[in-house]
């Protein structure tokens, strides 16, 4: 129960900022530097979806929803299957950002890379949800 308690507490730290965070992850210094539409220095480092524009907004859409399925898929008792149940949100929030590469993206490279992460998280995805199936889960 802590650790639920630890996880709806980190959902609710919305006054980081994102270059806060990127800081404290390891972030290389090129992912940490932010444009006008996703200035984060104002109202408590909340994004102001209005400022973005409709490529960033893509990249964003499924993003809250990502983390309250992985910390609700962590919340399993069985270890493993918390891990799996939190895995797959995290892929499928891959999926999306690189579909939105797909669409507004310019670089060869980075589409090229998109269409990689799409297929392999695809993938991995359906190996997931394959050995959760077969995966006597402890309620």
């Amino acid at each position: 129960m802590a650790f639920k308690s630890v996880a709806l507490a980190t959902l609710a730290l919305g006054s980081l900022t994102i270059a806060a965070m990127a800081q404290e992850d390891g972030l290389p210094e090129a992912c940490k530097k932010t444009g006008a539409a996703m200035d984060m220095s104002h109202q408590g480092g909340g994004i102001q979806s209005e400022e973005m524009d409709a490529a960033h907004k893509d990249m964003m859409a499924g993003m809250g929803a990502m983390q309250r399925n992985m910390m609700t898929g962590m919340m399993a008792k069985d270890i493993d299957v918390a891990f799996v149940c939190g895995m797959i949100p995290h892929h499928q929030g891959a999926i999306e950002m690189a579909k939105a590469e797909l669409a507004h993206g310019k670089n060869a490279w980075t589409k090229k890379m998109a269409q990689k992460v799409i297929d392999a998280q695809t993938k991995e995805i359906a190996e997931m949800k394959d050995w959760l199936a077969k995966h006597k889960q402890q309620q």
